[in-house]
């Protein structure tokens, strides 16, 4: 066993984990955050996307000693107090789902292109998309919701 300590969400957890064990394992069985969905499990899809340390990550090929001394969000810790961001109000609002499965990769892979690149093309979008996969909505709404919450967030709300 290893002993870690991370910051998951705004909170510290120090835990003892097998060495061997997937983030994804211990953010939904250890930690109880199952929003982020177990995909593929051959980090193919995206579905697992969090972030750790400011960069997006596919979960599933992430050992959790490998967020020891780290900060990981989940879709979970986007919201502040109950309240969306904006990029989760312009999937709402434009309808940027359907099962909702790959809905917390989407999220997090399009918050990390916006924190790098706050104005993006339709193509960039696509780009940074392009490691997670759905298999309902065809992407349009949830390119349309990335490119509607980087506008608001050129108006001063934040994503």
């Amino acid at each position: 066993m290893t002993r870690i300590s991370a910051k998951v969400d705004g909170t510290v957890y120090q835990d003892e984990v097998e060495p061997r064990l997937l983030l994804i394992h211990y953010l939904r069985d250890r930690l109880g955050l199952t929003g982020t969905p177990i995909g593929c499990d051959t980090s193919n899809c995206g579905a697992c996307t969090v972030d750790l340390d400011g960069a997006s990550v596919k979960s599933c090929s992430v050992l959790a000693v490998q967020a020891d001394g780290g900060e990981v969000t989940t879709v979970e810790g986007l919201a502040t107090d109950g309240e969306w961001t904006g990029l989760q109000r312009a999937f709402h609002e434009r309808h940027a789902l359907q099962c909702g499965y790959c809905t917390p990769g989407m999220l997090m892979a399009a918050r990390d292109l916006l924190r790098e690149n706050p104005h993006p093309t339709p193509d960039e979008v696509r780009h940074a998309l392009e490691g997670n996969l759905c298999r309902c909505t065809g992407y349009q709404n949830i390119v349309r919701a990335v490119l509607a919450a980087a506008e608001t967030a050129g108006q001063g709300a934040a994503t």
